[in-house]
């Protein structure tokens, strides 16, 4: 045993510990003062194939909705003062010419600051109930269907689902992107409800005490006295009214907005502005984006508003504005240009900070 160990241990030895390019070195030879194994002369394996992730598993829809409408919500306490202010600077000096009316708000900081001055903190936060219950069911039944679909591999084309591959080119392949499009579009779709729930929004945070109030007051209790004011003395249409305001608004507001974001939070990756995975790139496309998204929705935003607060006659018509091709008319013939863009300041403000706050987005 000895003597065969030290034959192979002492073999030969490579005196300066070199090989010539066509020379292998033998197991036993000591090159450079260490002994070669067998081992060591072996093909070197190849690498192990990556470990397949586990398809993501889909959430109790219960939950998954519940989280989503959470979300929403927090954004809503927080974006909420910016929606009242909007609302007073786009109501102040409704079909008065410029100059022939006395402006209580002045801009976004001045107007938050007037508005906590008179009405204290709980007037910065009038219609908040009826903007979390908007937000609880119609975007959190959004981000949850979206999330549920995507997990469920419905919200990507190409994902496996039921053990089938996604490959084909005709409606197998497009099945997938339609459930994607339901997923994110699924409020747009149900305008109808958004008007329901805008409506009464409007109505509370127009109404304060009578020194700063522009607009017409409407002097309801609360939400629920709101919906059973406005059902009462305009019947069930009465609670959609301004519907044909929110229709145009909600389509051009959701187009610019996914046209423009992910373009703009491209170009911003491209530049090289920031770490490749910094939260800065999705701020400034928000920002990007909300800049295009303000000048083509705020026309929209103003005429919904005049026509979800004006007042009704006894056959339950509008007294100012017949329709929305008539309000628009209306405010460009008596306010000018400038009056189509009345609360410009805070609908970016908002349309700025809710893709950070809920959904980056998301849209936008």
């Amino acid at each position: 045993m000895r003597t065969q160990a030290a034959q192979v241990w002492q073999s030969r030895t490579l005196g300066a510990g070199k090989l010539r390019d066509d020379e292998t070195p033998a197991p036993g030879t000591y090159l450079k003062g260490r002994p070669v194994w067998a081992a060591h002369l072996l093909p070197p394996s190849p690498p192990a194939p990556p470990l397949a992730l586990a398809p993501p598993v889909a959430p109790w829809p219960p939950v998954d909705f519940a989280l989503g409408a959470l979300a929403c919500c927090g954004a809503c306490v927080f974006t909420n003062p910016l929606e009242v202010v909007k609302t007073r600077l786009q109501l102040q000096g409704e079909l008065r010419a410029r100059g022939s009316y006395q402006r209580h708000y002045r801009g976004v900081l001045q107007a938050l600051w007037v508005v906590g001055r008179t009405d204290g903190l709980r007037g910065l936060q009038k219609g908040l109930s009826a903007g979390l219950l908007y937000q609880g069911v119609m975007n959190g039944v959004r981000l949850g269907f979206y999330s549920y679909t995507e997990a469920a591999g419905l919200a990507a084309p190409g994902e496996p689902v039921g053990g089938r591959h996604r490959r084909s080119s005709g409606r197998l392949h497009r099945l997938p992107c339609l459930f994607e499009w339901l997923a994110r579009e699924l409020p747009n779709l149900n305008c109808t409800g958004h008007a329901l729930y805008s409506d009464v929004k409007t109505h509370l945070q127009a109404q304060t005490v009578e020194t700063i109030a522009v607009g017409h007051q409407h002097n309801h209790q609360g939400v629920s006295n709101a919906f059973a004011t406005i059902y009462q003395r305009e019947g069930l249409l009465g609670l959609w009214r301004g519907v044909n305001g929110a229709v145009p608004r909600v389509m051009v507001g959701s187009a610019c907005q996914l046209a423009t974001f992910s373009s703009a939070k491209e170009w911003v990756a491209q530049s090289q502005w920031f770490n490749p995975n910094s939260w800065l790139i999705a701020l400034t496309a928000a920002m990007i984006s909300g800049v295009a998204v303000t000048i083509t929705m705020t026309p929209f935003d103003v005429i919904s508003t005049r026509l979800y607060n004006q007042p009704v006659d006894e056959l339950h018509r509008g007294r100012l504005y017949g329709g929305f091709l008539d309000c628009l008319l209306k405010v460009y013939q008596t306010e000018g240009l400038l009056g189509l863009y009345k609360g410009m300041g805070p609908v970016f403000v908002r349309l700025a900070l809710t893709p950070c706050s809920a959904c980056s987005s998301g849209t936008s």
